[in-house]
């Protein structure tokens, strides 16, 4: 059983997953690091991130940031300007 074959279906999978690992630790690390305009709603989103595991870092990236006090742009367009 062999999962790191690049032609078993496992390896996709696995791969998937890691992504997934990254996404949700990059969630966790932009909540604890975030200071939103309601202090209650770090704890909400805590919550969702715990609980709603498939798709809680994806809700988190598409509304927490309109809850922010200083809304972050997470992918800066200082490249593409010049």
């Amino acid at each position: 059983m062999n999962l790191f074959v690049i032609n078993s279906p496992g390896f996709v999978f696995v791969i998937m997953g890691m992504g997934y690992i990254v996404l949700w630790v990059w969630a966790f690390m932009d909540l604890l690091n975030a200071k939103f305009k309601d202090p209650n709603m770090k704890l909400i989103w805590t919550v969702v991130l715990l609980f709603a595991s498939p798709i809680g870092p994806f809700v988190y990236f598409l509304l927490s940031r309109k809850q922010k006090e200083n809304p972050q742009k997470y992918f800066k367009r200082q490249y593409f300007n010049r």
